[in-house]
């Protein structure tokens, strides 16, 4: 056997070894009862196994406890955990199992694999250091196969270099494999295959996205770069043009006819899906009936047809700076299942009976038809707000003062009102920023929003608060953990930098305390980074059969069910409460727990390239503006620069260490950070500083500054 052969042989060989004394409960074995359990017999094998035992006792893997008999140093020699790439080409392994540490594997054991696949390691101590080392033994999943970038052609071969900075590898495209791309053009390729002993994978050109730097062709590199899907397949398309246009009388004969009932739909005027309408009447006993009806998709979407594997998909909408990815094909987004006013429309309806306080009196859930009255946008419901007339004024006059209720209510009860600022860009016909504009919220989105999450909550309570232990229903709900108490700790200590003092004694002091801090600090310069850098100390919420509460909301139950156009989950929802409310039986909870771990995917993959396209349009609105001064809020701090927001337009810009001359600076991560070595001039994460646009790089969408002292 070659040298090569014979490491490779060894190598599965100390795994066999491994997984024998794991399986034996970690009893001491000697060499001869191993080679038993392998059914290896030959004296060749059984003198290997006693050199690979005696060598990793000494390197490290096993121990000898008695004379010749060995056990694992520690167990778990292989853990499972995702890969995540540092810059040099090493990468650490974040393993699944929470209580573990995360394992360094130098950049030749990652033996192919890349930045967020899933793989078993071999893990050992190092003798020198304290941390574990390890190195990757399978790759049980791809966390992707398709990369955008540029394609590189010359005459022999063509070659990918990858958008994404932690994926180190060129991938070589044979020429046959081109599908038309030409020389410097953005492409998507998939990777078919990776030979044992090649650096680089091979790969076949997918789709060509177009020109570098033209606004289509980079937010469509954007999406394929998060793995949204660019099209919907034929088969989806023929299944959404199928339904018919007509509600059958006989489907309206099983629902409740809401259609005789005032109801409006509120939403941006550039909506073109409209999840959730409002009804509202006053009852004779003086009491208010409210409706929230929410678009019956579920009707459309069944089970394991090929619209509901591609939303499953999907898992939610992705909303970039200039357009939709629809979850659902454009012919029920926009049509079928939107709530279009003058329509009659099919919805899934959650409605309350309240009283002047704003208390649930009688609730009701079902599948109902109703008839929208009125499109407002939130402008135009906002002016008749503001100016007590209008159409429909005292309807919404009334929903306002119970929504205010409502607020108050969540917010005594420990709610966390995270005010953030969302930007927008005024873009021109070709999608080149115009401008920069931050969004309001008033009284018309959050009267909106309130009773959404009452619905929510309600739905939550009604399927979580029946049957106990074993009885308990599955369900689908929105969870968001307390926050760790170190984390909040960290951000106390930052905010009393400022001046505001965090009672962090109880969970519910913490949010009543960070609540007034929020109050506090609206409108002032470091209101962005004290908000953002407080959202970061939470924990991020997710979907889970096994938890119900909702910290942030301050909720015991909470789910989401008013947004099944845009949110698989809220599709689960749907179906789930269907099924409970005719009496079925409590569903497969391992088999809905990973549906919400998808899910939960899913989304943070749309909040990602919903960011990406930001920062892409950032950039390109800065491109014209390099030599320009502006002043800016430090808005994070690394080891090799600081993060800079500008003010008037919330682009953010990088200050690189190197470039700022007058000192030698390093990280103080502790503090949030820069000090200057020598003359301990200090940049801390909120101070204002003046910057100069220094360069733009479209490709990468960084933005860089330095610094005028």
């Amino acid at each position: 056997m070659s040298n090569k052969k014979t490491q490779a042989f060894k190598h599965i060989l100390t795994q066999l070894i491994s997984d024998v004394i794991e399986k034996s409960g970690n009893k001491p074995l000697n060499y001869k009862q191993v080679a038993a359990k392998l059914n290896l017999t030959d004296t060749e094998s059984r003198n290997t196994i006693q050199d690979i035992l005696q060598e990793e006792a000494r390197m490290g893997s096993f121990k000898e406890v008695e004379k010749g008999k060995y056990i694992l140093k520690e167990l778990k020699a292989f853990v499972v955990g995702r890969v995540d790439m540092t810059a040099d080409g090493s990468a650490f392994i974040v393993p699944e199992d929470e209580f573990e540490d995360d394992i360094y594997i130098a950049p030749r054991k990652l033996r192919q694999a890349l930045h967020g696949d899933r793989v078993k390691v071999h893990a050992y101590e190092k003798r020198r250091g304290k941390r574990k080392e390890g190195e990757v033994v399978e790759i049980l999943e791809r966390a992707r196969t398709e990369f955008t970038g540029t394609i590189n052609i010359s005459p022999r071969f063509a070659f990918l270099i990858a958008d994404d900075r932690k994926m180190l590898n060129d991938i070589f495209v044979p020429l046959a494999d081109l599908n038309g791309a030409q020389d410097g053009e953005k492409v998507v390729v998939a990777i078919t295959e990776w030979p044992q002993d090649s650096k680089n994978p091979v790969g076949r050109v997918k789709h060509v996205l177009g020109k570098k730097g033209e606004n289509d062709t980079e937010m469509n590199a954007i999406l394929a770069d998060f793995g949204f899907p660019l099209a919907f397949p034929a088969n989806v398309e023929k299944e959404a043009t199928a339904f018919p246009s007509v509600i059958s009388p006989e489907e309206i004969t099983k629902r409740r006819d809401f259609r005789p009932v005032t109801t409006f739909t509120i939403d941006p005027a550039d909506a073109k899906d409209f999840d959730d309408a409002l009804s509202f009447q006053q009852l004779p006993n003086g009491n208010y009936e409210i409706g929230v009806h929410i678009a019956d998709v579920t009707h459309f979407v069944r089970p394991d047809l090929p619209l509901d594997k591609e939303a499953f998909e999907r898992g939610t909408s992705v909303y970039l700076v200039d357009r939709v990815i629809p979850m659902l094909p454009e012919r029920l987004s926009n049509d079928l299942c939107s709530l279009r006013p003058h329509e009659d429309r099919l919805v899934f309806s959650a409605v309350f009976e309240m009283d002047e306080h704003a208390n649930v009196i009688h609730e009701w859930f079902g599948k109902a038809i109703i008839h929208s009255d009125r499109r407002f946008s939130y402008e135009e419901a906002q002016e008749i707000l503001e100016n007590k007339a209008g159409e429909f004024s005292d309807e919404l006059l009334k929903l306002n003062e119970l929504a205010y209720i409502l607020r108050d209510r969540k917010f005594k009860h420990g709610a966390i009102s995270f005010e953030t600022t969302e930007v927008k860009f005024n873009l021109d016909e070709n999608g080149k920023p115009l401008g920069v504009y931050v969004k309001e919220r008033k009284d018309a989105h959050k009267l909106i929003e309130d009773f959404m999450l009452l619905a929510n909550r309600r739905v939550a309570e009604f399927i979580g608060k029946q049957g106990k232990g074993k009885n308990k229903k599955t369900f689908v709900y929105r969870v968001h953990d307390v926050p760790k108490e170190e984390s909040i700790t960290a951000f106390a200590q930052f905010a009393a930098r400022f001046g505001y003092k965090l009672n962090t004694k109880s969970d519910r002091e913490t949010a009543r305390s960070l609540n007034a801090l929020m109050e506090r600090v609206e409108g002032t310069k470091e209101q962005n980074v004290l908000t953002t850098l407080a959202i970061r100390s939470m924990a991020k919420a997710i979907y889970t059969t096994k938890k119900t509460s909702h910290y942030g909301l301050a909720f015991d139950y909470y789910t989401h069910f008013t947004s099944p156009i845009r949110r698989y989950p809220d599709v689960m929802v749907h179906r789930l409460l269907e099924h409970y409310l005719s009496g079925g039986k409590s569903v497969n909870a391992e088999a809905y727990e990973k549906l919400c771990e998808h899910a939960s995917q899913m989304e943070k993959k749309a909040a990602d390239a919903e960011r990406a396209s930001i920062k892409y349009k950032q950039a390109e609105f800065l491109q014209d503006q390099v030599g320009e001064t502006y002043l800016g809020i430090v808005s994070g701090v690394t080891e090799w620069g600081m993060y800079v927001e500008i003010e008037e337009n919330k682009c953010e810009g990088m200050v690189r260490l190197r470039d700022i001359t007058d000192d030698f600076y390093a990280l103080d991560e502790k503090n949030y950070a820069i000090i200057g070595q020598r003359k301990k001039k200090r940049y801390q994460l909120g101070d204002e500083v003046q910057i100069k646009v220094k360069k733009v790089d479209l490709a990468k969408r960084q933005i860089d500054f330095t610094l005028i002292s």
